[in-house]
C-alpha cells in the first residue's frame, strides 16, 4: 500500500511539472518596437499648431542644432509683428524659422556644410562614380507649414583633375549633374 501511495503521488507530480513547460512560440514579450514619431508639434498658437519635422541625419552637429531649436521658446516676441524671424547657428550650419503673427511656425530653412553622409548617399556615389572623391558637400532641408518641400545633398566630387558637383537626395538617388 505504501508503494502504491509512492507511485501514485510520483506520477501526479511528475503529470503537474509537464503540464508547466513553457511554450515561447508566439510569445512576444520583452520585445519592444520602437517607433519615430513623424512630427514635432512646437507650440500651440491658438487654433492653429507649429508643426517641426526633424531630420534623421547622421551628423551630430545637424541633430544639436535641431534640438536647440526644438527647445527654443518664442514667448511673446512675435507679438506686434507681421512675421518674425528666428536664425540659430551652429557649428556647421544655420537653421532659420519664420513665424506668423499668431505665432504659427510658416517656413524652416536650414543649410549645413560638410556634413557626415547618410551611408545610402555614400553607397551610391562610390557606386556611380567609382575612384572619385567626395571634396565638398552641403545639406539644404525646408519646409513649409509642416511639410517638407526640400531635401538634398549637394556634393562635389574630383577625380584627378576634374570635378563635378550633384544633387542626391537622402536614398542616394543622383537628381542632378552638372
Amino acid at each position: 500500500m505504501k508503494l502504491f501511495i509512492i507511485i501514485v503521488l510520483f506520477l501526479g507530480m511528475y503529470n503537474t511539472s509537464y503540464s508547466q513547460n513553457k511554450n515561447n512560440g508566439g510569445n512576444d514579450e520583452g520585445t519592444m518596437k520602437s517607433i519615430d514619431l513623424p512630427e514635432i508639434v512646437i507650440k500651440n498658437a491658438g487654433k492653429d499648431f507649429s508643426f517641426y519635422l526633424p531630420d534623421k541625419n547622421p551628423d551630430p552637429s545637424v541633430k544639436k542644432l535641431q534640438s536647440e531649436f526644438i527647445a527654443y521658446n518664442l514667448g511673446k516676441d512675435y507679438e506686434g509683428f507681421e512675421n518674425y524671424l528666428v536664425i540659430l547657428e551652429g557649428e556647421k550650419g544655420i537653421l532659420s524659422a519664420t513665424y506668423d503673427s499668431n505665432g504659427k511656425l510658416t517656413s524652416v530653412v536650414e543649410k549645413y556644410d560638410n556634413v557626415q553622409l547618410p551611408a545610402p548617399v555614400i553607397y551610391s556615389i562610390y557606386k556611380a562614380y567609382p575612384g572619385w572623391q567626395i571634396v565638398n558637400d552641403k545639406f539644404l532641408y525646408t519646409q513649409e507649414n509642416g511639410d517638407v518641400t526640400k531635401k538634398e545633398y549637394n556634393l562635389k566630387l574630383k577625380k584627378d583633375k576634374e570635378t563635378i558637383k550633384l544633387k542626391v537626395n537622402p536614398q542616394g538617388e543622383i537628381i542632378a549633374k552638372s
